[in-house]
């Protein structure tokens, strides 16, 4: 990684599992690191755990729920008093819906509504930190799950799943509709000639049991452990899990679309990756921003790509 001495990184759900040990990559290159969780007493146990592992590591964390629109605004308005703000990681993600379909405070179901229109909102709003650093980046964080389903005009047509719901298929909507929003936000910037970029990422299989052990944060059990070991072909630890991201946010070559994840599927070093051709329809990118800003009633300041 390189020396990040200077620079200031945001990371929804930075108090557990790959978002927390995105937030000790980078604060280990010197970094400040704002931790963005809904639950302040595990936002506080992981800065803690980051203090004790990172000597002088540079911490603030700000309350974030994603799931409902005004703490999202309180939150992009926590970034933009902070200024600086060279990277914004979307790695908070409701990755089990439930059985039953249930939605977020304004209305929206739970997974598509946190997942991405959270995230939207959380960008349209601290655009003015983003905008004022020079080669900001945003990172959105799908998932390797958008690599075995579809997306298509009847997954954007029906985005809250009022038609059907399904758990596991509202949950790889809101990581394939993740993923189209970064690819059309690059588009977009560039229109713009924004010196801004969007570097879309998956983590792979993460799981907190293949993770070092953190005080307060991740302590899994002896028998968590062994049962993981057995799936060490096919996953990996959350804390290279969280390699994909963070590449995506530092590395002084990756450029605006460029879209990363471990180089074995669900396990490796992260590598550029073809991405889903679903995810990369401009159209489809289109329609899903208007869609969501009319949903969440944010105005997103970025004109359409002409093309």
């Amino acid at each position: 990684m390189p020396d990040l001495t200077g620079r200031t990184f945001a990371v929804t759900g930075g108090n557990a599992g790959i978002g927390y040990f995105s937030c000790e990559h980078l604060a280990g290159a010197g970094a400040a690191v704002v931790l963005l969780a809904r639950d302040p007493g595990r936002a506080d146990a992981a800065a803690a755990a980051l203090r004790e592992r990172v000597r002088g590591a540079d911490v603030v964390t700000v309350p974030l729920d994603l799931a409902d629109l005004e703490s999202v605004a309180s939150a992009a308005a926590a970034l933009v008093r902070i200024g600086r703000l060279d990277g914004l990681i979307h790695n908070a993600a409701v990755v089990h819906p439930g059985r039953a379909r249930r939605t977020t405070r304004q209305g929206f179901e739970l997974a598509v509504g946190t997942n991405h229109l959270g995230h939207f909102a959380l960008t349209a709003l601290a655009w003015p930190a983003l905008a004022a650093t020079r080669g900001s980046r945003v990172v959105p964080v799908g998932s390797v799950i958008t690599r075995r389903t579809a997306f298509g005009p009847d997954d954007v047509d029906d985005l809250m799943s009022e038609r059907s719901y399904r758990g596991k298929r509202a949950y790889a909507r809101s990581k394939h509709a993740v993923q189209c929003f970064g690819f059309e936000l690059d588009r977009r910037l560039r229109a713009a000639a924004a010196d801004v970029h969007a570097v879309v990422a998956h983590p792979g299989l993460g799981l907190d049991a293949a993770s070092p052990l953190r005080a307060g944060v991740n302590e899994p059990s002896p028998a968590a452990r062994a049962a993981a070991g057995l799936l060490a072909p096919v996953a990996q630890g959350k804390h290279r899990g969280a390699w994909a991201a963070v590449r995506a946010a530092t590395d002084p070559e990756a450029v605006g679309g460029r879209y990363y994840g471990p180089s074995r599927g669900g396990t490796g070093l992260p590598v550029a990756k073809r991405p889903p051709t679903a995810d990369t329809d401009p159209l489809r990118g289109a329609r899903l921003w208007t869609l969501s800003e009319r949903l969440t009633g944010v105005a997103f300041p970025l004109p359409a790509h002409p093309g």
